[in-house]
């Protein structure tokens, strides 16, 4: 096994494992799966200009689930890219 370097900071870190095999460096053989229930992703917010028809619908469909349309939103958004991503490459 390879040592770990020393980081200066969490960026450094970063590149370095986008760029090196953790396997050289850690032994994975008594690794276990954990679950990390209250990790929420990083989020970015973004301006996002749709027609006033589009954004009233999206309310309205919100209201009767129940839930924030911009929620509403994200999960159209999530299912679309999960869609799309598992078409086969052409």
């Amino acid at each position: 096994m390879k040592k770990t370097p020393k980081f200066k900071s969490e960026a450094e870190e970063r590149r370095f494992w986008q760029e090196h095999d953790s396997a050289e460096y850690l032994d994975w053989s008594g690794a276990r799966e954990v679950m990390l229930p209250k990790l929420k992703p990083s989020t970015r917010t973004i301006s996002l200009r749709l027609p006033e028809s589009m954004l009233d619908a999206l309310k309205l469909m919100a209201n009767k689930r129940d839930m924030p349309y911009q929620s509403l939103l994200k999960m159209f958004l999530s299912e679309r890219l999960d869609a799309e991503l598992r078409l086969p490459k052409a």
